[in-house]
């Protein structure tokens, strides 16, 4: 009879040569699709409820202005945020314009100022950031809010 001779069949080590290229290429994908936050909340706001929400469609051509009380501060203050430093309604104009002059001509053309304000913020406020954005014919403008089915969920 004859014999069979088992054979021992060793398995190969996986090559980590390129183990580093692969790590450094994910780190790099996703350094450039990250979008880090350039503005740091300074006032609180709860986003008010909305029937018709709509997303915006070229955020690189949107602007955010912030209404609400400061944190921290007593409820019946309130402040507007810029970027990131507290302003009154004179600022605005100043900001639409430096924030036009950042944008390419294409986004400049159909810049929209979105309005991030507390669902408390009264009215007189809103109309006032409203009328300074019309004195710089700064006329698309957004409200965020949530939608009601979505809170509803939650």
């Amino acid at each position: 009879m004859r014999r069979l001779r088992r054979r021992t069949h060793d398995v190969p080590e996986l090559n980590t040569a390129a183990l580093p290229d692969l790590i450094f290429t994910v780190l790099f994908f996703f350094m450039i699709v990250t979008h880090m936050r350039d503005v740091e909340r300074k006032v609180e706001y709860q986003v008010p409820q909305g029937e018709r929400i709509e997303r915006l469609a070229h955020k690189s051509s949107v602007c955010y202005i912030y209404i609400g009380k400061p944190f921290g501060a007593p409820d019946d203050s309130v402040r507007i945020q810029l970027n990131n430093r507290l302003a009154t309604v004179d600022d605005i104009a100043a900001f639409v314009r430096a924030e036009r002059s950042k944008m390419s001509p294409d986004d400049a053309s159909r810049m929209t100022v979105s309005i991030k304000a507390d669902r408390q913020t009264p009215m007189g406020v809103i109309n006032d950031v409203k009328r300074a954005l019309r004195d710089v014919h700064a006329l698309n403008i957004s409200y965020s809010a949530t939608n009601e089915q979505q809170t509803k969920k939650k």
